[in-house]
């Protein structure tokens, strides 16, 4: 890791699945071995701690090593509840949020997140692939956290548009480093 501040890392595998027929998309098999473990791969020598935002599968997921927590709202009600029930767990600041179905993410993701937040001071940094925000790829001050609870409370279930009323800067990355499966149709002519 080359940033100074300590870094939560929070993989997001909290959703139905539907797209992929309602698998888990983090152990659908991508080139020999599960999703999740590639994202693993890439992010865990990025940040000091790795979370994964579960809701089915949690002791499967534990297995790897890593702490799982579930949505603090059940019912699956979408990537801003996995993102408020990461940033409630996190130990850290800064918290870096991937999807369980990209496994490309950067290996200088955290880095040039870290360098935007001391550049830009926003508090939300998140992704864009050149043509539009990737916005399960993101950065937030766990300091967010009470706006985000008021936010979904509220009924709030829009990141992009959350992110934007919290103040954001976007970071531009490769379309390849931010894809992501969400059929199986997708994964063949990738592996």
């Amino acid at each position: 890791m080359m940033q100074n501040t300590a870094v939560t890392g929070v993989i997001l595998a909290g959703g139905q699945g539907r797209r992929m027929g309602g698998e888990d998309k983090g152990w659908v098999d991508f080139q020999g071995r599960p999703m999740i473990q590639h994202i693993l791969e890439r992010l865990s020598d990025q940040v000091d701690e790795v979370i994964i935002v579960a809701n089915r599968n949690q002791t499967r997921y534990a297995d790897l090593g890593v702490r799982v927590v579930e949505d603090l709202i059940s019912g699956f009600q979408g990537p801003l509840v996995g993102i408020a029930t990461g940033l409630t767990y996190a130990s850290h600041d800064q918290v870096v949020f991937v999807p369980c179905d990209g496994p490309f993410i950067s290996r200088e993701l955290v880095n040039r997140f870290s360098e935007e937040f001391s550049n830009s001071g926003k508090p939300v940094i998140v992704a864009d692939d050149g043509e539009r925000l990737q916005p399960m790829v993101v950065m937030l001050q766990k300091q967010l956290l009470p706006e985000l609870q008021s936010a979904l409370h509220a009924g709030e279930r829009k990141p992009d548009r959350w992110y934007a009323a919290m103040g954001m800067a976007q970071v531009s990355f490769t379309a390849d480093s931010l894809y992501n499966f969400n059929t199986h149709e997708q994964i063949t002519p990738k592996s």
